[in-house]
């Protein structure tokens, strides 16, 4: 069974928020559907998209975990992002945790290093 996710991220400026995700996710947006929304495939489908919601701004809260977690994190250090927490639970697995402008959660998640 094929199941398409759409993650969806209230914001309160398009612009801001689209050139934000664009240094989180090292790329622009897989297309634009109108004027509020930009659109990230991250995965075979799997989306993520921002959406102008201001009164549901900042309240968010995804987890991606990807098997590149090292990588990832250089890549996003490179375009100078910098997780605002990062954690490791007792099995092992890490997850590093990242606040856009509005104040949205994006979680990488990873395993042990």
């Amino acid at each position: 069974m094929t199941v398409d996710l759409f993650a969806g991220i209230p914001v309160h400026d398009r612009a801001a928020a689209t050139a934000w995700y664009e240094r989180l996710l090292g790329g622009p947006p897989s297309f634009l559907p109108n004027d509020t929304e930009a659109v990230w495939e991250v995965g075979e489908h799997q989306y993520l998209y921002i959406e102008v919601l201001p009164g549901k701004a900042g309240n968010a809260m995804h987890t991606l975990f990807v098997g590149d977690f090292d990588e990832r994190l250089a890549a996003i250090a490179g375009r100078g992002l910098t997780p605002a927490e990062n954690e490791t639970y007792d099995n092992g697995v890490r997850k590093a945790i990242f606040r856009d402008p509005d104040g949205n959660e994006i979680g990488f998640g990873g395993g042990p290093a």
